[in-house]
């Protein structure tokens, strides 16, 4: 197994002696641009440094929300952002949120800044809810992170700062931000295989042959712990311990996203993936986030877990990580993950919680049955039965991108280009306007 780098911030300080800007102070012999442009009588307008900046166009993914915010129909549904909602269409907050909030209101101390690495009780949890006893936790590195997309970027900033050159290679399909933390890193991304030509299952042998014959030894690949996003398809575990297998062969990086723990199969069996790599290689990468299963989607919690050989490599790589968090957001907010240190301290909070993650899947796996169900006496020529195979939030409807628009414009269904469907949003009031949408859509 190849060891940790020690060159610090080779890669900062190479951007910092580069990176000379107009915004840089200009020396005493130069005149900046804009005092330029006044002494020579030019107008204003064109002196102005944001001239040249451009809109930027909408998040494929939040700006949606917007968009079905903005929309008028009564009968809109927005089943685009992977949020979970009750039947009313609200995000509830958790009983066991609002006991723990309640408990901290009368414990809490202080507001004082957390730790570069955040709360240490909840670090200890995020590491024993991940890992449990399958390996020595001296081996961890764990950071609390601003969500699970702080955790991926955090992962992406260690690998351009103490790996790079890296390449990293991600599923077709994966999360609509994946692609793009990375190259924000300055990192070049790579696709594998992920599923079968018709989209509706795991294409186990071509994700294998991809990760054998494309990668180079050293590469990095993201893969999806549970509940694949946006597919919803995941791999079986004696399918994990063959990729397992392969990363071992390969000596390949796992960048793990694990954001949907619980809303597979269980809390512990959803870590089915995670502890079938880490027993075939030695070093990884775990970005969790507690948006979805403790429901603290605004908190921004989540945690990145870097694992090492040995505690002496984890204990490096943990200090250039926490360099890293320093110049980016300097230390975590500390509400979210004292809500999640609180419950999981307290049996009869975790009790609690455990029960509603459990109540939240079997819900979910409930709608897409019916929405299954209702689809096949809609007259459509269309099997959705695949659906039924897939877990977590989401699922990969097959629609196209004009149905998707027509579902949108016509309907006042918002749904993700690629026809990703959240089943979270989905309710068992407004079932039939859906199907009824669908069915419309699909007979053109």
């Amino acid at each position: 197994m190849r060891h940790w780098s020690k060159r610090g911030g080779r890669l900062g300080f190479e951007a910092a002696e580069n990176s000379l800007s107009p915004f840089h102070a200009f020396p005493h012999s130069m005149t900046s641009p804009a005092t330029s442009a006044s002494a020579s009588g030019s107008d204003s307008k064109n002196s102005h440094r944001f001239t040249h900046i451009s809109t930027a166009p909408p998040d494929p993914i939040l700006g949606l929300g917007e968009a079905f915010n903005a929309d008028p129909n009564p009968a809109k549904m927005n089943l685009s952002v992977g949020v979970y909602q009750d039947s009313d269409g609200k995000t509830p907050i958790l009983a066991s949120v609002k006991a723990a909030e309640a408990k901290l209101l009368v414990d809490e101390k202080s507001k004082g800044y957390l730790s570069i690495d955040g709360l240490a009780s909840y670090r200890s949890d995020v590491a024993s809810m991940v890992f449990g006893e399958s390996l020595d936790h001296g081996r961890l590195g764990v950071l609390q992170t601003p969500g699970g997309t702080g955790a991926v970027r955090l992962a992406a900033d260690f690998l351009a700062d103490q790996m790079s050159p890296i390449r990293v290679w991600m599923s077709t399909p994966t999360w609509a931000n994946h692609q793009s933390i990375f190259n924000a890193a300055g990192l070049a991304t790579e696709n594998y295989r992920y599923l079968t030509a018709d989209k509706t299952r795991f294409d186990f042998a071509a994700m294998c042959e991809d990760l054998r014959t494309k990668t180079t030894p050293g590469d990095a690949v993201l893969l999806h712990a549970c509940c694949h996003n946006p597919t919803g398809i995941d791999p079986t575990p004696d399918q994990w311990k063959g990729i397992a297998e392969v990363f071992a062969e390969r000596r390949l990086m796992p960048v793990i996203d694990f954001a949907y723990q619980g809303f597979g199969e269980g809390i512990d069996e959803d870590t089915v993936g995670v502890r079938a790599m880490l027993a075939a290689v030695d070093e990884a990468f775990v970005c969790t986030s507690f948006s979805k299963n403790f429901g603290l989607y605004s908190e921004r919690v989540g945690a990145m877990i870097v694992v090492a050989a040995t505690p002496t490599e984890a204990s490096a790589a943990h200090s250039q990580l926490k360099r890293l968090v320093r110049c980016n957001y300097s230390n975590p907010p500390r509400h979210g993950g004292a809500i999640v240190a609180t419950i999981l301290a307290d049996a009869e909070l975790t009790a609690q919680w455990r029960g509603e993650v459990d109540e939240m899947r079997n819900r979910i796996t409930r709608l897409r049955g019916d929405f299954v169900s209702r689809m096949k006496t809609s007259g459509v020529d269309r099997d959705f039965t695949f659906l039924l195979d897939q877990k977590g939030m989401f699922s990969y409807s097959g629609l196209s991108p004009m149905q998707v628009d027509e579902l949108r414009y016509n309907h006042g269904i918002y749904i993700v280009g690629s026809g990703r469907i959240n089943v979270a949003g989905m309710s068992e009031n407004r079932m039939d306007h859906l199907c009824s949408a669908v069915a419309t859509v699909l007979k053109g």
